[in-house]
């Protein structure tokens, strides 16, 4: 905003109070509208609504902005994705393994195996009889009667020739398309579901992504990858996005149950510190992710460290605090890991620094840890799954809000905004101005975790990079210090989470999109 003369305030004295709050209420408008077209993707008009997805064609015939469908959020009666009863569906993934994409993939297969689907899950990776995490995790779809067998060979062509549906995981299951199908890919891709979860450059390959503009559909877990992806389709590749649907994740019913058991909770709380060396009435911060130099590891335990400083030289009275890793390798000991616990030593951390080995559980150390962390760099998460499962444990997150482009006048403008922010601010005026300039540039190019955390009701923001060191690092004292903060955000996020991030909202979601790619097969096959 340009500044008024000073001719005209002094004319308008006497009027300068109401024309304050009138303005006041024109920003508070202003920013309600920033924040529900950014954010708020799940409801419109209702926060019961669900089954939202988005259009690109209709997108760009609006302007730009997201075209949304909404459902009423009733508990469905009969499934959702009652439909996809013994139909047949090949899901195709690079790898079986503990990171998000193949196990949303497989979390897909159980959903679809509960209606009756016949439904096949083939893999690009080179198995190992040493590897016990792919034995595992293969028997346990075996269990629920998912076939599993290898991407190549003819069984894989003949199960894609034939499936009703075919939905590839991540950008790089796309070579599988030619590698494996060779001249039968035309006949394929109508019927493909392309389900992506990447927010990295280096996935804008042809290699992997060239048949995209022909497929059935593209899903994508949040509006900032799905503008991301169109975005750099286009500029980096000149290529155009398919018909694109963004289907927000939700909650397994067994986490749930796990969140919702009182008694459980306290078991698995007590279990978990005690085998941590951690009281119970010790406060824990922790990182939930696999151990990586862009899930913010090294930086958060940098935060750590100043907040205890800071706890000490300010002589503040609170519960010894813990940081806890959860992701790490034990047997691989990568550089950045090792990098990582050479930081705790030397700063004399190893009583207050625990690590622990990634694994397919995380309900347990969600009910023993008091605040998550979500620190991801460069673009962010896609979606931020383990945000929500937190949120359901009624957890406060401290969230690190990624700028999706690399415009380093955007990323400081940005920064510089969440720092004042974070700062006491005396000037009433000044700080609803400076609010609305950070909104804006948030709800333009913020990660994909932020259309799942409201700012100062579930959680705390800091900036990305070495500026969000102290701004973490004040947020974790500011919930150290305040035990009804922390229970009153727990409380609201667990009321978002009931309101748009359960399973039976993600499973009326996707099933909208899957109705949209047989559809769309149909039509193909009846104009062919």
């Amino acid at each position: 905003m340009g500044k008024q003369p000073s001719a005209w305030i002094t004319t308008q004295q006497k009027k300068r109070w109401p024309l304050m709050i009138l303005l006041l209420l024109s920003l508070s408008t202003l920013m309600a509208f920033l924040i529900r077209s950014t954010f708020d993707s799940c409801s419109n008009g209702s926060s019961n609504n669900v089954g939202n997805f988005i259009r690109e064609g209709q997108a760009e015939e609006k302007g730009g902005t997201h075209h949304q469908v909404n459902h009423n959020d009733e508990a469905p009666t009969p499934n959702p994705l009652d439909f996809m009863k013994s139909k047949l569906v090949l899901l195709v993934s690079h790898e079986l393994s503990l990171s998000g994409g193949p196990l949303l993939l497989m979390e897909l297969a159980c959903l679809l195996r509960e209606v009756g689907a016949d439904v096949v899950l083939v893999t690009n990776q080179k198995q190992t009889e040493s590897d016990d995490i792919i034995y595992s995790l293969e028997h346990k779809m075996l269990n629920r009667g998912v076939q599993v067998f290898s991407a190549k060979g003819q069984e894989a062509i003949d199960t894609a020739l034939k499936a009703d549906l075919v939905v590839l995981n991540t950008a790089v299951a796309g070579k599988w398309l030619d590698a494996v199908l060779k001249e039968h890919v035309a006949d394929v891709l109508p019927k493909v579901l392309w389900w992506i979860h990447e927010m990295r450059g280096h996935y804008f390959k042809l290699e992997y992504v060239k048949h995209l503009p022909l497929v059935g559909g593209a899903m994508i877990d949040s509006h900032t990858t799905a503008n991301y992806w169109k975005n750099r389709t286009r500029e980096r590749l000149g290529i155009k996005m398919p018909e694109t649907y963004v289907v927000h994740l939700g909650n397994s019913k067994e986490l749930m149950e796990v969140a919702e058991n009182r008694v459980a909770k306290l078991v698995l709380r007590e279990h978990v510190r005690e085998s941590l060396g951690v009281k119970n009435e010790d406060l824990v911060f922790a990182l939930i992710n696999s151990v990586s130099r862009g899930k913010g590891q090294d930086l958060f335990l940098r935060s750590f460290h100043e907040s205890l400083k800071l706890i000490q030289e300010s002589k503040l009275k609170v519960p010894p605090i813990h940081a806890v890793i959860v992701g790490s390798d034990m047997n691989a000991q990568t550089k950045f890991e090792t990098e990582l616990r050479n930081f705790v030593s030397q700063n004399n951390m190893q009583g207050r620094v625990h690590f622990v080995n990634k694994t397919l559980t995380v309900a347990p150390y969600l009910a023993s840890i008091d605040v998550l962390v979500q620190n991801s760099q460069a673009r962010g998460e896609c979606f931020g799954r383990i945000t929500i499962e937190a949120m359901a444990f009624q957890l406060p997150v401290l969230v690190c809000p990624v700028i999706s482009n690399r415009n380093s006048s955007s990323q400081s403008t940005y920064s510089l905004s969440l720092f004042i922010l974070t700062k006491q601010c005396n000037h009433f005026f000044l700080f609803w101005v400076l609010l609305l300039i950070a909104f804006i540039i948030q709800g333009t190019a913020a990660g994909g975790t932020m259309e799942i955390v409201v700012n100062g009701t579930t959680g705390l923001l800091h900036p990305a990079g070495k500026e969000g060191v102290m701004p973490l690092s004040n947020n974790i004292v500011k919930l150290a210090t305040n035990v009804e903060k922390r229970l009153t955000m727990g409380k609201k996020g667990y009321e978002r989470v009931k309101e748009r991030f359960l399973e039976h909202h993600m499973s009326e979601r996707i099933a909208k999109v899957l109705k949209e790619i047989l559809l769309h097969k149909a039509k193909r096959h009846s104009e062919s």
